[in-house]
């Protein structure tokens, strides 16, 4: 995780970003720190990585790269704005030991990469190349299933479809309607989010096999989940969502 020292939205790159509107980076700070006393009261480990000024979405620490074991892939940015991201990500993985190499294709590390079971769903159609799927599944040796997204408001994987272990959550308006029925083949047994919850970016979540961390705006996602036998756990990242994050973005993970 990356605390948000630098948050501000001083540009626009989604649907979400408005400069107009005033962001109080106090609060966005506290919502963050709650986050990541929720994962360690929970016993997860967070490491944090320094900010950087000048670099305010930093604090999307999902976006960084991808880590599967001892191997990791830094991001390559779509954005210029977030260019200097990905070679800061990737001092931070070779500082911790991972096996590490730099994306040659534009690759939004977590953002578009999400792991399932014993593959890789990966999206395209907004920020990551159609060949960085396949650089993935070479680095990492998994099947990679490429999937594109069409709603500008869900312009990563990662805000349309969650990851449940080996089953996911996702919003199939968000998706081609190949990819949509893709998921639907692949996973008979997916929760299926609402309109409502995925305006509020319930999707993006975290699971840890048992416990969903998630906007606790995502009320009604959060039922379908204890229903289906998790524990959703709701958490207030309604600054960071000015910015068009929410508690994925602001997590990623080392998978095993």
């Amino acid at each position: 995780m990356c605390r948000p020292d630098h948050f501000e939205v001083s540009y626009a790159i989604n649907p979400w970003m408005d400069t107009a509107t005033p962001v109080d980076r106090d609060l966005a700070l506290a919502q963050w720190d709650t986050l990541r006393a929720t994962f360690e009261r929970s016993g997860h480990a967070v490491d944090v990585i320094d900010g950087i000024a000048g670099l305010p979405d930093m604090v999307f620490a999902a976006n960084g790269g991808l880590v599967i074991g001892h191997r990791a892939v830094s991001a390559r940015f779509a954005n210029r704005e977030r260019a200097a991201e990905g070679p800061a990500y990737h001092r931070w993985f070779a500082a911790q030991g991972l096996d590490v190499v730099a994306a040659t294709e534009v690759n939004e590390g977590e953002g578009d990469f999400a792991v399932v079971g014993s593959r890789i769903l990966a999206g395209t159609g907004f920020r990551t190349a159609r060949a960085a799927h396949r650089e993935v599944a070479d680095r990492f040796g998994r099947p990679v299933i490429s999937l594109r997204l069409v709603d500008p408001r869900y312009y990563h994987l990662d805000t349309a479809l969650m990851s449940l272990g080996d089953t996911i959550a996702y919003y199939p308006p968000a998706f081609t309607p190949h990819s949509a029925a893709l998921l639907a083949r692949l996973y008979p047994d997916a929760i299926v989010a609402t309109d409502a919850d995925a305006a509020v970016f319930g999707l993006n979540g975290v699971c840890d096999g048992r416990r969903v961390f998630l906007t606790d705006r995502a009320t009604g996602l959060a039922q379908r989940l204890h229903d289906a036998g998790f524990e959703p756990v709701g958490i207030d990242l309604s600054e960071l969502l000015k910015a068009g994050g929410s508690v994925k973005c602001c997590t990623l993970e080392r998978h095993r």
